[in-house]
């Protein structure tokens, strides 16, 4: 239970750091595209974690390897910052364009479908035993989210920005089994440095050949870029690594999906935006779900014993 925690706690802070960017992503977006916020931002988390990735080589404990481990380390860390770079790069900005083309509800509902994604996947590919508490919690939590995202009445139609959003989810879960794949096995601020370098120099080529960046329009959007890159990416996705050491994907998924009933309570705190009843009722249910999944197994199978020895008795 504590092991499972300390993965919770940094899972559950960078979703929290997530939903306040929520706001600085949507107005950004009025002074600057999409590859030009992604690319700067990129840059920004970059110069945040380079050094913070040679304090952390320093001040590691590890036993001497020869020549041949470390080459080795290098291979497995420049391939799983390749891998989650690449899928970093693509479901960030497939999410930041579906929003031009459909309401932000949706977005934020498909996009959030990666938790669902999650446990299927890893089902698929990795051979990852799911329980049915936590297949249960997974559905629950993606009502929740419907709930919060879905608005009364809203048709739901399915165009452009409903496939970008699909597809963005899609990256994203893969990104997150990957991360859980390499973080055991890597310096993981090293593998988040790593990732940002990829999905920046990536976003930064598109940005010179689809979009026209000057400088006065970066320097308006400074404030949202400030905190995306330094707190949104550096800082959230190397909590997301940090997390993932100690707790199971889908669960760190479920966690993460959280961004979705902070952004709406910030938009409430900060922006004076209301909440319903039917996106109250969404954050509750999500909630719900997640302390029903960190809920260890044993302790539900204690207390299946104890009813059937009481029915026995």
């Amino acid at each position: 239970m504590i092991k499972q925690l300390k993965g919770a706690l940094p899972c559950f802070l960078a979703a929290l750091i997530w939903g306040l960017s929520f706001v600085a992503q949507t107005t950004a977006m009025e002074d600057v595209g999409g590859f030009t916020f992604t690319g700067v931002r990129m840059v920004l988390a970059v110069l945040v974690l380079y050094p913070a990735t040679l304090l952390s080589e320093k001040l590691s404990h590890k036993p001497p390897q020869t020549v041949a481990e470390k080459a080795e380390g290098r291979k497995t860390l420049w391939k799983a910052g390749a891998i989650c770079g690449f899928c970093l790069f693509v479901g960030i900005n497939l999410q930041q364009f579906a929003f031009a083309d459909t309401a932000a509800g949706k977005v934020g509902f498909l996009t959030a479908l990666y938790m669902i994604l999650v446990p299927i996947l890893g089902t698929v590919f990795f051979r990852k035993k799911v329980t049915p508490l936590v297949w249960f919690s997974v559905l629950l939590a993606a009502f929740g989210i419907f709930l919060l995202c879905m608005q009364s009445g809203e048709a739901f139609s399915f165009g452009r920005g409903e496939i970008l959003s699909i597809s963005c989810s899609i990256f994203f879960a893969i990104q997150i089994l990957f991360s859980d794949l390499y973080a055991p096995r890597v310096n993981v601020i090293a593998l988040s440095c790593l990732q940002f370098a990829i999905a920046g120099a990536l976003s930064l080529v598109c940005m010179f050949i689809f979009e026209k960046p000057t400088v006065p329009s970066i320097l308006a959007a400074a404030p949202e870029i400030l905190y995306a890159g330094v707190m949104s990416s550096a800082g959230a996705f190397t909590l997301q690594l940090v997390g993932q050491k100690n707790t199971e994907p889908v669960l760190a998924s479920m966690l993460l999906c959280l961004e979705s009933v902070f952004a709406s309570l910030f938009g409430w705190l900060l922006l004076h935006q209301a909440l319903t009843a039917r996106e109250l009722c969404g954050c509750a249910v999500m909630f719900i779900a997640i302390i029903l999944a960190l809920i260890p197994r044993e302790i539900w199978r204690s207390l299946f014993h104890k009813d059937q020895e009481k029915q026995k008795g």
